[in-house]
């Protein structure tokens, strides 16, 4: 019998920070109760790729869950390809706020940071 090769564990789909996992549980708990937040990637930008994030009331067939720090977001199947090992933040900055990711699998972005390849 042939030896069968170790695999190693794959890395997590997504995670949250801190900060992001509590954003989240915040707008879960007010004008977004009874909803989770939808990742996706679509094409858009200079560099191709874009993420996307919608609140919804129910998942799709084909939606990954995510748990992590107790928060509950989907992502579609389609962009787990693009999205593996991703960790999804929340930054405040002077004149903005918003989620932000570091994704191991980016190459690039474009210059105003709207779009990214892999």
């Amino acid at each position: 019998m042939p030896d069968v090769a170790t695999r190693r564990p794959l890395p997590a789909l997504m995670t949250l920070s801190d900060q992001a996992a509590r954003r989240l549980k915040a707008l879960y708990a007010g004008s977004h109760q009874g909803q989770l937040l939808r990742i996706s990637v679509g094409t858009r930008g200079c560099s191709g790729l874009s993420y996307e994030m919608n609140f919804v009331t129910a998942p799709e067939p084909t939606d990954e869950r995510v748990e992590d720090q107790g928060v509950t977001l989907l992502v579609d199947r389609k962009a787990t390809l693009f999205l593996t090992g991703t960790v999804m933040d929340y930054e405040v900055k002077d004149l903005e706020s918003g989620f932000t990711f570091r994704n191991p699998n980016e190459k690039g972005r474009c210059g105003c940071g709207e779009s990214f390849h892999v």
